[in-house]
């Protein structure tokens, strides 16, 4: 959606009435012979001036506060305009469109007491805008985690083997022909393969994970009479001399096919016991490997899916579809409050812009024109393209002309205050 560009403008009255002021703002850039935009009469409030120091430094902090809350202002927007999506609409400040807003300005006096200290005045309208930032993270980061788990849950609806539910695919009676294992020692797993991948993986899953069992044991040759004795060999035994794979040998079974992938299930060893052993008269205890682990790391290496896990449960059969529609209630109803959220910030959010606007009106006309407080502000409504012609009347009524298009964002080469806002 366009906007209109704004041009907040002020100049010294001189000691003269004000109404004299309007007139020649009125006469430069908006009357029939200058029309380059339409005119608001600006209240800007009496504000605390303080020192020429103070000023002078909050003048600096002004332009950075007006970027952050304009960034601000923009994000809660473009967040309720994709929230909304084709049936986005405009958004308000206080129930109006945002331009008859600023067209019919007014300040918030119990809001933002214009007798506070300019800088207390500034931090207060900052810390509040950031309180909606980070608000709007929160909320958008909790929305975004909701559709993730949607998607993820619609994405192992309508797949195949290697990301659906199995609970939901699976019937009872195949399952009860399966010799399925979960003992102290062995673990039976599911492992989903593509169609083009299931000759490799039947030749070659009995040798997968060759290197991680250790079978080696105490080597007898040299001892024959201890054999079956009970005797300490400590570290002198290597396990790893011998090495196999950890899958149980003809384990595999198949369990079920779809179009695109093909389910087994293969027992496998849980891990492998390292002895412990004596140094001296201090024991080194054993350690215990987790062989699954490093099993399923190999599968995934090779592009087979573990359903890791998995452990089949026929009262969880639906519960699938139930959690989406679950899911989907969430979504809707976050997305539905995000966007309730986003159109009543919004409005807070441009509140706030503007009186910072309005303050760096005051605060840069004071350090401009002086003391006493003593200048008329307008707010012009330029004529679409008309900008640069705006600002040259102005020029050439108050100060030097524009020679250079670019010349317009320079804010500090004018004889009037010149502050450009586009909402």
């Amino acid at each position: 959606m366009s906007h209109p560009t704004y041009l907040i403008t002020s100049i010294s009255n001189s000691g003269s009435a004000p109404e004299n002021s309007f007139r020649q703002l009125q006469n430069a850039a908006a009357c029939p012979s200058a029309p380059y935009g339409e005119m608001f009469k600006l209240e800007v409030p009496s504000l605390m001036v303080g020192t020429l120091d103070s000023l002078m430094t909050l003048s600096d902090d002004l332009g950075k506060t007006d970027s952050i809350i304009e960034s601000i202002v923009r994000k809660v927007e473009k967040s309720s305009m994709e929230l909304a999506g084709k049936k986005a609409t405009e958004l308000t400040v206080g129930g109006v469109p945002s331009t008859r807003y600023i067209q019919q300005f007014a300040w918030d006096y119990a809001k933002y007491p214009n007798r506070r200290p300019l800088k207390e005045l500034v931090s207060l309208i900052s810390s509040g805008v950031s309180a909606i930032d980070e608000e709007l993270k929160q909320l958008s980061n909790s929305y975004g985690d909701k559709q993730a788990a949607l998607q993820d849950a619609k994405r192992k609806k309508g797949g195949n083997l290697m990301t659906v539910d199995l609970n939901d695919v699976l019937e009872e009676k195949v399952v009860k022909n399966l010799k399925i294992f979960d003992t102290e020692y062995l673990k039976t797993v599911f492992v989903a393969v593509g169609k083009a991948q299931v000759e490799t993986f039947e030749k070659e899953i009995y040798a997968l994970g060759g290197e991680l069992v250790g079978y080696g044991g105490p080597d007898w040759s040299g001892m024959p009479n201890g054999l079956g004795q009970p005797t300490n060999f400590g570290s002198q035994v290597d396990r790893h001399q011998k090495k196999g794979s950890p899958v149980v040998p003809g384990s595999l079974e198949k369990v079920m096919e779809d179009n695109d992938s093909v389910l087994y299930t293969v027992t496998v060893l849980k891990g492998m016991y390292e002895a412990g052993y004596y140094e001296g008269e201090e024991f080194v205890p054993g350690t215990k490997i987790d062989l699954l682990e490093a099993f399923a790391k190999i599968l995934r290496e090779k592009r087979y899916s573990v359903r890791e896990n998995f452990t089949y449960d026929p009262s969880q059969q639906g519960k699938s579809a139930m959690m989406m529609e679950q899911l989907q209630v969430e979504v809707d109803n976050m997305r539905s409050g995000l966007t309730r959220w986003c159109k009543t910030h919004f409005g807070e959010a441009f509140v706030a812009w503007m009186h910072i606007k309005v303050i760096r009106v005051f605060v840069e006309s004071v350090l401009r024109y002086g003391l006493p407080v003593d200048f008329t502000a307008v707010l012009y409504k330029v004529a679409s393209g008309k900008d640069v012609m705006l600002v040259n009347a102005l020029d050439k009524t108050f100060g030097e002309s524009l020679k250079d298009e670019d010349d317009l964002d320079d804010e500090e080469y004018h004889d009037f205050v010149l502050i450009k806002f586009e909402p």
